[in-house]
């Protein structure tokens, strides 16, 4: 069986977590997973890499092992890493917090895409880069500056590079995942209300079981990946389609 590869970030815990249990299910699939912390499972298709995204000096020296060669028949990135970072009102955010955000949201998925892009673009492989981005991509939040200007321009670097490789063999895709049970949103619903005029609406999204469980959106976008030539659209969103 020709082996197919992943490089995931963020897999430790929330959706990335879902997401590698996922693809560790996939016989075919050797894995590259990158997050700060690395689970120690012992798997023999999985390659743990420990990097703390707000570190773009670390990330940069390793990117020249993140994306091996080899005769794969197909090649996927999946850039999940993601932080929701302060929640405060534009006037009152931290500048470190401000870098640190924009190193993991932005600069770090950016990054990544221009590497895998570099490495691949003469393989014959089916190769695909899904940007994790987010509904805020496209709607301002009170109290979530640094959060959806972020995701809005993870969404709009990835229809850049869409629009620059036409190569059939290449897909990009910026994928808003949905309201996911993930410590993120513990986090969201601990903020202050003067900060974050929504937090109620939030709260209420987990006292009504309106959260998406993250591996019900890991077989969402497992599916969505499996079946590209159906998705003709750089920007989705999982909420916009049921598993068959």
């Amino acid at each position: 069986m020709q082996k197919s590869l992943l490089v995931l970030t963020g897999h430790s815990k929330g959706l990335g977590r879902a997401i590698l249990d996922t693809y560790l299910e996939k016989e075919e699939f050797e894995i590259i997973a990158i997050s700060r912390t690395k689970l120690e499972l012992g798997n023999p298709k999985l390659t743990e890499v420990s990097i703390d995204f707000g570190d773009l000096d670390v990330l940069e020296n390793e990117l020249i092992n993140l994306f091996p060669t080899g005769d794969y028949k197909q090649i996927l990135l999946i850039n999940n890493a993601g932080w929701i970072g302060e929640i405060k009102p534009v006037g009152s955010l931290q500048v470190k917090e401000m870098r640190t955000q924009v190193n993991i949201n932005l600069l770090s998925p950016m990054y990544m895409t221009n590497a895998f892009v570099s490495a691949y673009k003469d393989s014959k492989a089916r190769k695909i880069i899904c940007n994790i981005s987010s509904g805020a991509a496209s709607k301002p939040v009170e109290g979530w500056g640094e959060y959806c200007s972020t995701k809005a321009a993870i969404a709009m670097f990835t229809q850049v590079a869409a629009k620059e490789n036409t190569d059939a063999q290449f897909r990009f895709f910026s994928v808003a995942p949905g309201i996911i049970d993930t410590h993120m949103q513990d986090e969201i619903r601990q903020a202050d209300g003067l900060d974050f005029p929504q937090v109620e609406r939030f709260k209420n999204y987990k006292d009504n079981g309106d959260l998406s469980t993250p591996e019900s959106v890991a077989a969402k976008i497992s599916y969505m990946l499996d079946n590209e030539y159906k998705f003709l659209e750089v920007v989705q969103d999982v909420r916009n389609f049921d598993l068959p």
